[in-house]
């Protein structure tokens, strides 16, 4: 959990998780990857995703990403996604620093949405 606070802080300091592909393109890219068996993981709170989420989607919320994803195969396909696409860059990042080998930032729900 403190690792997940420190690259949050870490990535709003420094801007790392801004992708340099364009919205669109990195949600069809997220489309292509569910296509194929992604995980779809919304990293939002729980009341955002009642609220609405894509068709599909785990609600593993950004603080408890450790605890959600102990359990799954580092190999796994993954594709994650939030409101806007911040807080699913920094489970990105956090899932990458972590050996997850397949991850895909999707980027903001209505964008996901859009794209498809």
């Amino acid at each position: 959990m403190r690792k997940v606070f420190h690259l949050l802080v870490l990535s709003l300091c420094l801007g790392l998780s801004t992708l340099s592909v364009h919205a669109s393109e990195r949600a069809q890219i997220g489309w292509q990857k569910i296509q194929q068996g992604a995980l779809i993981v919304d990293v939002r709170t729980p009341q955002e995703f009642s609220a609405g989420h894509l068709d599909n989607a785990v609600n593993f919320p950004l603080s408890e990403l450790d605890k959600h994803f102990s359990s799954i195969d580092k190999d796994q396909a993954i594709v994650v996604y939030c409101r806007s696409g911040n807080r699913s860059g920094i489970a990105y990042d956090y899932l990458v620093e972590q050996g997850f080998t397949q991850v895909h930032n999707g980027g903001g729900l209505v964008e996901m949405q859009s794209a498809k």
